[in-house]
């Protein structure tokens, strides 16, 4: 979806279309929808277990870990005998030699620090999650057709008007009632649970510079009614968060296998590959660097949070003020892995107030006979455009060029070419590459320690880049140094 919007709203931008009320408060509550499912399949299934011993759950106690469920969270779920059934198929699962799920990792790692009983906790929720995630995913189908590839968003607004009935919204209204009731009851309680045990995080894995183009608009009037606000923060200077412009990005190639080493503007960016040798000193990426005024920036949960904070978004400070008081650390530690795997709850369960209220609007708006989810446009003979939007992994930006009513350029910046990209011609490293230096490691044949940090960020290599072999379907063996 969220490629998709960026690309719609790019067209938008270059043909001057303004979208009806009605399609903006569905796109949110799609939008919504993305967030609520995302951050909670991150946290559990791709995150939670850099954290979280599988194995060790099968020395808990059933009855302790009820009775430590029961204190964390408002699960509806618990007590001795549920508890017992999901050692048991944690047991299944390690007599066979199968893993499953839980397989490829460093169970037995002495940066585990949950006790046997929070692990047990920890893995049951990581199996209801699943359920949930399924759940969430359905309301995309109300009113986008299906997930994760939406059909419903079309240059100038929405086609999903016949489905505006009282029963589809209501359904879309109790899945949402019931991912909301998981986000703030279960996933909030565990973040907070895991993270008291790991309080060091909030000085581990940290960057420097910030990165948010916002989205969620609540009105036309952009980008001053975005939700998730526009900004950008250098320096980890709260106070000194000014506004952002998609003017100021550049993407660098010194370091990477494309042809030249000069730094473009994306409406003017080229994509010329050159593969070469693997050279650290040299080239030794596909990921080209964007860069902020010159500045790498790290973007995504813990950029929007950070730039909604330093802006006074109440509906994030509140929640931010909360997290760091339950966990005794100070505002700093949010500059950190710990702070970013934060973050994403914390926005999540903003997000997701929110998304009640859209849909009310939505309602309302219904109620008095305003129906329109359309505007129709007309194709220019040449324009350009550019399509911000801030998804679960963080700022994307598409920029097109057209000429003779067809495309001549198009370029995308996206989350995962912002976080992993390379040093720039400068030599400024990327921001996953800042945030690993000073890593501690316990087992250098085990990195655990490296994953939580790389984890954090919800990298995406496919994002940010394909590699195609136009002359055969040969499968390559690839080495990792």
């Amino acid at each position: 979806m969220t490629h998709y919007l960026a690309s719609v709203r790019a067209v938008e931008n270059a043909v001057g279309v303004q979208i009806p009320d009605n399609a903006r408060i569905i796109r949110n509550m799609l939008h919504g929808a993305q967030f609520q499912h995302d951050h909670i399949v991150h946290f559990y299934h791709l995150h939670a277990l850099d954290w979280v011993d599988v194995v060790s759950a099968l020395k808990a106690d059933p009855k302790k870990t009820a009775t430590l469920a029961s204190n964390v969270s408002e699960a509806p779920w618990g007590g001795v005998p549920y508890f017992k059934d999901v050692q048991n198929r944690i047991k299944t699962f390690v007599q066979s030699g199968q893993l499953g799920p839980f397989n490829n990792a460093y169970w037995g790692h002495p940066a585990y620090k949950l006790p046997p009983e929070a692990n047990l906790m920890a893995v049951s929720h990581y199996l209801e999650a699943l359920r949930l995630q399924a759940k969430a995913a359905r309301m995309h189908a109300i009113f986008g057709a299906k997930n994760p590839h939406l059909q419903s968003f079309v240059v100038g607004g929405v086609t999903c008007a016949k489905d505006l009935t009282p029963d589809r919204i209501a359904e879309f209204l109790f899945l949402w009632k019931e991912t909301q009731d998981f986000v703030k009851k279960v996933y909030l309680p565990d973040v907070l649970a895991v993270a008291s045990f790991y309080k060091e995080w909030g000085g581990i894995g940290g960057t420097t510079n910030f990165l948010a183009w916002g989205d969620l608009p609540e009105s036309d009037n952009e980008p001053e009614s975005l939700f998730m606000p526009r900004g950008v923060i250098m320096k980890r200077n709260l106070a000194g968060v000014k506004m952002a412009s998609p003017d100021e990005v550049t993407e660098h190639v010194a370091h990477s296998w494309y042809k030249g080493d000069a730094a473009r503007h994306p409406y003017k960016g080229e994509t010329q590959p050159q593969p070469g040798e693997y050279d650290t000193t040299g080239r030794y990426t596909w990921f080209k660097a964007p860069r902020y005024e010159g500045e790498p920036c790290e973007v995504g949960p813990l950029a929007r949070v950070l730039v909604a904070y330093a802006w006074g978004k109440k509906e994030i400070k509140e929640i931010v003020d909360d997290v760091v008081s339950k966990l005794g650390i100070p505002l700093t530690a949010l500059f950190s892995t710990l702070g970013r795997t934060a973050a994403r709850c914390i926005e999540t369960v903003a997000i997701g107030n929110a998304m009640e209220k859209w849909t009310m609007e939505l309602i309302g708006n219904l109620k008095k006979g305003n129906t329109k989810t359309y505007e129709s446009w007309e194709m220019p003979k040449s324009a350009m455009g550019c399509g911000l939007n801030d998804v679960a992994r963080g700022s994307l930006g598409h920029w097109v060029e057209i000429e003779n009513k067809k495309i001549k350029n198009y370029q995308l910046v996206v989350p995962s070419t912002w976080n992993l990209g390379p040093r720039c011609k400068n030599g400024k490293l990327g921001p996953v590459e800042e945030s690993l230096i000073g890593t501690p490691v316990a087992d250098p044949k085990r990195p655990l320690e490296v994953l939580r940090t790389v984890h954090s960020f919800d990298p995406c290599i496919a994002c940010g880049v394909h590699v195609i072999d136009p002359d055969s379907n040969q499968v390559y063996k690839i080495k990792v140094i």
